[in-house]
């Protein structure tokens, strides 16, 4: 089975947002952490620049990560810089460290 990661950094005004939109797509499982950095968007008012946002990780089979991406651009869609970005990116192998053994796609 093909796996993916997709990962999106998003603001964090709009993270409630698109946890409900992945939870009422059936999405099993996200990881959220904060991160702070800048790219097209810089926050000048700051001294180093950088600006606060989420991180989502979501592990899942290559058929849904596409359509995953495209709930999250719609929930997380502002329309202004510093809105965020997505990357799908492929995943060799998946384990379960429970059990030990490699993630089937049900786990998934």
């Amino acid at each position: 089975m093909n796996y993916r990661k997709v990962t999106a950094i998003i603001r964090c005004d709009v993270l409630e947002k698109v946890e409900r939109e992945l939870q009422a797509m059936g999405v099993r499982g996200i990881s959220v952490s904060k991160v702070k950095g800048y790219g097209e968007y810089t926050d000048f008012y700051s001294r180093d620049g950088m600006v606060n946002h989420a991180r989502i990780e979501i592990f899942t089979t290559e058929s849904q990560a596409d359509g995953i991406a495209r709930s999250i651009m719609e929930a997380a869609h502002v329309g202004l810089e510093g809105d965020g970005i997505i990357a799908v990116l492929p995943v060799e192998k998946l384990y379960r460290i429970r059990t030990r053994s490699e993630a089937t796609p049900d786990e998934v």
